[in-house]
C-alpha cells in the first residue's frame, strides 16, 4: 500500500467515524434545562415526575448571606 493509498484509507475511515458520530448526536433528544422559569432539569415521566433534578447555581462575589 502506498503513501497515497494509506492517507486516503485514513481519511475515508475518519469521515465516516465522523458522520456516524453526527447522525447519533441528531438522532439525541434535546433536553429543556431552564425549561418553566427551573434552573435545572424538570423530569417529565415516571415516579419522579414534575420533580427538578440538577440546578444550577452560582456563587457570586457581591452575596453577604
Amino acid at each position: 500500500m502506498g503513501r497515497f493509498d494509506h492517507l486516503h484509507k485514513t481519511f475515508r475511515e475518519q469521515r465516516l467515524k465522523d458522520k456516524a458520530n453526527n447522525n447519533l448526536a441528531k438522532s439525541r433528544p434535546v433536553v429543556a434545562v431552564n425549561g418553566n422559569g427551573t434552573s435545572g432539569y424538570r423530569i417529565k415521566e415516571g415516579v419522579n415526575k414534575n420533580k427538578v433534578a440538577g440546578h444550577v447555581s452560582v456563587i457570586h462575589q457581591n452575596s453577604k448571606i
